[in-house]
């Protein structure tokens, strides 16, 4: 792997973070309330996009660049399950299977969805 995409993958890792902390932000300050909108819509737009980028047959450096790198940084499963800990914990049970349940259906039909735009471009 050369240089540049090692510069590459900080860069554009670095990209991702900021703009999953900018989306998640903005989605919740709106929606408030104690379900993590803010992190389902972050995991769902990722999972669009990296379904739209399997579709189109992204491989290589493309692939460890915008996959990997930007939407490997951009989603977040270690923020999904700990909101989802921290529901159940504050004894918000049925928000807590909503997080899991839907998460689990949006991002699946976010990637098929992503997936067939992509493979029929």
């Amino acid at each position: 792997m050369s240089v540049l995409v090692w510069i590459g993958v900080a860069l554009l890792g670095g990209a991702g973070a900021v703009a999953r902390f900018a989306l998640d932000g903005f989605v919740q300050r709106r929606t408030g309330g104690e379900f993590p909108f803010g992190t389902l819509a972050v995991n769902t737009a990722g999972s669009l996009a990296l379904g739209l980028l399997t579709g189109l047959g992204a491989t290589g450096d493309a692939a460890l660049l915008a996959g990997t790198a930007t939407l490997g940084s951009f989603t977040t499963f270690s923020t999904w399950l700990l909101e989802t800990e921290r529901l159940a914990e504050d004894g918000e049970a049925a928000y807590s299977a909503a997080n899991i349940v839907g998460s689990l259906a949006c991002g699946l039909c976010a990637a098929g969805a992503g997936w067939a735009i992509g493979a029929s471009l």
